[in-house]
């Protein structure tokens, strides 16, 4: 059964982050008629609509719980890591996949081991990118779950990650 939202819950959206249902809009296309969840994403003016039957296989989801936000915050606290792939270009695929999946615990790994990769040598421009994005995504999601500030979370993760 798909997740049901109402206008003004917060969602995470893949990729995107955390977002705010503005509005449940019925649209006809092409003859269809479907409902839409009507996001906002916090860190822009930027709309996106979801059909609300497809909202599992998008991976809308609710914002994570505090309990996860402690697995996240042990997670991030790893000290070795274990490098399954040597090829820099398919540990980058699989970053930005596990990214892609929404799930916050999968975007603390990729921070993680980036962040173990980069004091052992420079990552590449790709994985800076994916760094920031995995930092950005997990800060948001983590402020708005605990109702504080990104730049209190980023301080704590900050602390954590050295």
């Amino acid at each position: 059964m798909a997740t049901a939202f109402n206008v003004g819950d917060m969602a995470v959206y893949p990729a995107q982050g955390v977002t705010e249902i503005t509005g449940i809009e019925t649209l006809e296309i092409s003859g269809v008629t479907n409902r839409f969840y009507v996001l906002r994403c916090l860190n822009s003016e930027e709309k996106i609509r979801v059909p609300v039957a497809k909202v599992d296989h998008v991976g809308l989801r609710n914002v994570v719980d505090s309990a996860e936000v402690e697995r996240v915050m042990e997670l991030l606290q790893a000290d070795r890591l274990v490098v399954e792939e040597p090829n820099w270009n398919r540990r980058y695929r699989r970053y930005v996949e596990k990214i892609k999946t929404g799930s916050l615990m999968e975007i603390a790994q990729v921070l993680r081991d980036l962040h173990l990769t980069k004091a052992d040598k420079q990552l590449s421009y790709g994985e800076r990118r994916v760094f920031e994005t995995a930092r950005e995504l997990l800060v948001q999601e983590i402020a708005v779950a605990q109702a504080t500030t990104e730049d209190d979370v980023a301080g704590r993760v900050d602390a954590l990650l050295t």
